[in-house]
């Protein structure tokens, strides 16, 4: 049973010396240069530079700059001390088109990003895929396409073959739920699709590319590092009578699809009976599950907000509070019927719901389910209106809502920690304000702020919290 604090606002809380604390960033969230050192258009490249489908017209072709000032910010990064930072690799950076050979161009980028982490003690955690996916593979059908996972895995092994000998943790996926439902199932990010049937069958392909990577990866790189994925698994709370029905379909869809396979138990048969209507599930090949169930050294968790749902009576009208930005079509097929209500706040800029207790839940849960499997925060953060004001030392970010955010969800951590699980490192997303995806550049995520404008750099009052977490091991108050 939790003790401590009720609003998780306990004091004096320590971690381990080998805890990893770090923080996150995507590569088209930052990098910018998106023509530059022989990239090849994204999907997002096309999705941004499509009138409506971003906020204000927002596009990744800037975004931070931090292809041209990496250097200055991995400095950032040692003057807060992190300990680890978790950076995505661009797959049309190394292949333009997806296939071939690889742009050496690109390559040599990401190895100065890595040796440039290590020469200042920072642990690189290289994800492969944080859905910038080349665009000329979308056009034969992304991730709907099997040949688009046996692609990836070359990709992997290219990569592998490059870097294999430093990064410390290879992440395969970021958020493949994301890349599935809200890019072929809501059209709320790119490619912009809305076909339950394409969402399904991205499902599948994103699974099998996973475990092809994980194997690709084995067979090049020559140190020891931990090979994961990272999912943004959610948590469901039922409400009223019909509550455990709709939560079970949720669940199903939102998290079993992606568990199940990766750790040997294939496909639900409930998702499957529930989606009959939507796919008959034939781009599951004999022995694909079997490729799927690579095993891995940690399972990375991105934990932001929950959901709470019932059934839908389909009289009223039908609340769909799911926290996705919405345009037009569902990242939940075959369950048109279930309803997602309103969260109590209070919320982030995002407009999702603050409760740490969420994260500890997800924690102990993934523990009793798989004891065996280390788990690591790979994001956590949230979005506030910051406001900078002049202070005595100069401009400053006074961001107070962000620092009780991770007071709360460091202590919510803790607290799973001292029930057994084995939890190994907390990386806080983002490091710095950034492409916001379908939001553009309205929301800001980061410790540091980003002035986008001059690109100047402005640690906020956050980034010296976790600063002084990482410095004593504390939680400060």
């Amino acid at each position: 049973m939790t003790t401590g604090d009720p609003d998780y606002r306990d004091s004096g809380l320590e971690f381990a010396p080998d805890f990893l604390l770090g923080s996150a960033t995507a590569s088209h969230q930052i990098e910018g240069a998106a023509t530059e050192g022989g990239r090849g258009p994204s999907i997002w490249d096309t999705f941004s530079h499509t009138p409506g489908k971003v906020w204000n017209g927002d596009t990744g072709d800037v975004a931070c700059d931090h292809y041209h000032r990496w250097e200055s910010d991995l400095d950032l990064m040692a003057e807060l001390g992190l300990e680890a930072y978790r950076f995505s690799i661009a797959w049309p950076r190394i292949q333009p088109t997806g296939r071939g050979p690889a742009n050496e161009e690109g390559l040599a980028f990401y190895e100065g990003l890595v040796d440039g982490l290590i020469a200042r003690g920072i642990r690189p955690i290289a994800t492969l895929y944080h859905w910038d996916l080349p665009q000329a593979l979308e056009d034969e059908g992304g991730w709907t396409n099997r040949a688009t996972a046996e692609a990836f895995a070359d990709y992997a092994r290219i990569v592998g073959e490059r870097l294999g000998d430093r990064v410390a943790v290879w992440t395969t996926l970021n958020e493949p739920w994301c890349s599935a439902y809200l890019g072929y199932g809501s059209g709320a990010h790119a490619p912009g699709l809305m076909d339950g049937a394409k969402a399904l069958a991205a499902v599948h392909h994103l699974n099998l590319a996973h475990g092809l990577a994980v194997s690709a990866l084995r067979e090049v790189v020559t140190n020891d590092p931990g090979f994961s994925i990272t999912l943004n698994l959610h948590v469901i709370r039922p409400a009223g009578e019909t509550g455990h029905e709709a939560a079970r379909r949720i669940d199903g869809l939102a998290n079993r699809v992606f568990l199940g396979p990766l750790f040997g138990d294939g496909y639900p048969s409930d998702v499957i009976e529930d989606t009959a209507d939507v796919t008959d599930w034939s781009f599951v090949k004999p022995g694909d599950t079997e490729l799927i169930a690579q095993p891995i050294d940690l399972l990375g968790v991105n934990y932001y907000s929950t959901v709470t749902v019932r059934m839908w009576d389909g009289v009223s009208p039908r609340v769909n509070a799911d926290g996705h930005k919405d345009m037009g079509g569902t990242p939940w097929p075959g369950s048109q019927h279930v309803e997602f209500l309103e969260q109590p706040g209070p919320y982030t800029a995002m407009g999702w719901n603050i409760d740490p207790s969420g994260l500890e839940d997800l924690l102990i849960a993934l523990h009793g389910a798989y004891p065996e499997v280390p788990l690591m925060i790979t994001e956590n953060g949230a979005a506030f209106d910051d406001v900078v004001t002049e202070g005595p030392d100069g401009p400053e970010v006074r961001d107070l809502d962000r620092v009780d955010y991770l007071r709360r969800h460091f202590t919510a951590a803790h607290r799973a920690l001292a029930r057994g699980v084995d939890l190994r490192g907390y990386q806080v997303w983002s490091l710095m304000d950034n492409f916001e995806w379908g939001y553009g550049y309205s929301k800001r995520f980061g410790i540091v702020r980003v002035d986008y404008d001059t690109l100047e750099r402005l640690p906020k009052a956050s980034a010296r919290w976790f600063a002084e977490l990482i410095r004593t091991r504390r939680i400060p108050a």
